[in-house]
């Protein structure tokens, strides 16, 4: 069964989704004054809200920014008599599910519902379960206990209160946007709007659309004037992923942008004042980009203003257990399972584990094994090949059952042999120059951009040229 709010000034629409959402066994809700509606909406209480574009006092469009802005887990389908690509596009970048043309036949509504149904289910859950996380683990939802992530920590405490641009990087699935969203938080402008806009979802034309609007007839396709996200998200925060995915042209627009804090619609001649805090991650090395003339110079130290780095999950010393325990739990009450629990053998080869896909790649491990393992203890032999075949960091190798998994071992020893001597290196070099990183680089024989590049492979800065090696 599930909960239905149907948002419309359409009567005889709303009664005709009334009528077929209840023969199929559904809890419906209708309402044609679209304020009720959309404070039916923010109780949080419905798995679908079906809302039609065009209503008096309150249009769908605002009632979605809404819905959305206050981390609502239903699933919005938006209705229009009037479809179009700019229509469609503005509400799915808001989050819409789907943005379907009326008037609909009972069969077309049953088969939208089915299609969401299923997502609509995990959306609620993913928000229960960030919520616990939130209120009961880890520093502003992010869990983590270890060295490097305490400094994480630390910086973000002391640049959230201020107007500071910040410059997230780190690996993809290090959990860049979590680091967003406890700044956000912890900021002056938490009452406010946080947006977010992924720089590779769109090409080009449409992203400067997305992010500075346009005017009616600015381009193809342009029926109506359409404010962009920064004048969307003034007083609050706008947040731009993957960052350095930006063509040229849109970084000198971006540019100026940050430099006037004025924003110019595309095909219009006036500018508008905005206030904004801009916060940009990236997985990719901007530095080297700039060398490589594919990011402007100037754009990318108005963006690193405050850079944060957030270190590779292999860099995190413990982490690995807290990080696939709270997982594990999670998974198991999704389930409606008896807890599980990892045996000490298998923890200790977790973290062993190198993990390339960082916490991505570890939360879906741990589900994979949470569904696929027998009885209440998750055990060695049930992980993965390439983790089983992972030199455990004690010294006590589990021993391979093949020649092939044998010359896997080998591989994977001497590479763990090397990276652990490359990390000895580049501290033993850093503590000679006392942290400083553009003398260590001289003494060592290397470029300094390079010395960064490696500084940040193995989670070190220029501090630790003052600590112990573990």
């Amino acid at each position: 069964m599930q909960r239905i709010l149907v948002i419309d000034d359409d009567p005889a629409f709303a009664a005709a989704c009334r009528r077929v959402f209840s023969s199929a066994g559904h809890e419906v809700q209708c309402h044609e004054d679209p304020v009720a509606g959309l404070e039916a909406a923010l109780g949080g209480a419905f798995d679908v809200v079906l809302l039609d574009v065009v209503m008096p006092e309150l249009g769908g469009v605002e009632i979605l920014r809404q819905v959305q802005a206050a981390g609502i887990a239903a699933e919005v389908v938006v209705l229009t008599g009037h479809p179009t690509v700019e229509g469609a596009v503005e509400v799915m970048k808001l989050g819409a599910a789907d943005y379907v043309a009326k008037p609909l036949p009972p069969e077309r509504l049953t088969a939208i519902l089915a299609e969401v149904a299923e997502h609509s289910a995990r959306m609620r859950e993913d928000a229960l379960l960030r919520r616990e996380l939130q209120e009961n683990q880890g520093f502003e939802g992010i869990i983590g206990e270890s060295r490097a992530m305490e400094s994480v920590f630390a910086l973000i405490k002391r640049v959230a209160p201020t107007e500071g641009t910040i410059l997230i990087t780190g690996e993809s699935g290090t959990g860049k946007e979590m680091v967003v969203r406890a700044i956000h938080r912890l900021s002056r402008r938490k009452d406010e709007a946080l947006l977010a806009c992924d720089c590779t979802a769109l090409a080009p034309t449409l992203l400067e659309s997305e992010l500075f609007g346009h005017v009616k007839g600015s381009f193809s396709g342009a029926i109506a004037t359409k404010r962009g996200l920064f004048e969307v998200a003034h007083g609050g925060t706008l947040f731009l992923d993957e960052v350095a995915n930006l063509s040229l042209e849109t970084q000198s627009k971006l540019l100026r942008v940050l430099e006037t804090k004025r924003v110019r619609k595309v095909g219009d001649t006036e500018e508008h004042p905005i206030d904004i805090r801009l916060l940009t991650a990236t997985n990719r090395d901007l530095a080297e980009l700039v060398r490589d003339g594919t990011f402007r110079e100037d754009l990318y130290y108005r963006l690193n203003v405050v850079p944060i780095f957030l270190p590779p999950l292999r860099e995190r010393q413990g982490d690995v257990p807290l990080l696939a325990t709270s997982f594990l739990r999670r998974v198991c009450r999704k389930m409606g399972i008896l807890g599980k629990r990892f045996t000490p053998e298998a923890m200790s080869q977790m973290e062993s584990y190198h993990w390339p896909g960082n916490v991505r790649e570890l939360r879906n491990i741990v589900e994979r094994l949470a569904i696929l393992s027998d009885g209440d203890l998750i055990e060695s032999y049930t992980l993965p090949i390439e983790i089983r075949q992972t030199p455990l960091r004690s010294g006590a190798t589990q021993l391979p059952s093949t020649w092939e998994e044998f010359r896997e071992l080998k591989r994977q020893v001497g590479r763990t042999a090397v990276d652990d001597l490359e990390r000895r290196f580049l501290i033993a070099a850093l503590r000679r120059c006392r942290g400083n990183v553009t003398k260590a680089a001289e003494q060592i024989g290397i470029q300094r951009t390079n010395l960064h590049a490696l500084l940040r492979r193995h989670g070190l800065t220029g501090e630790s040229g003052v600590d112990t090696p573990k």
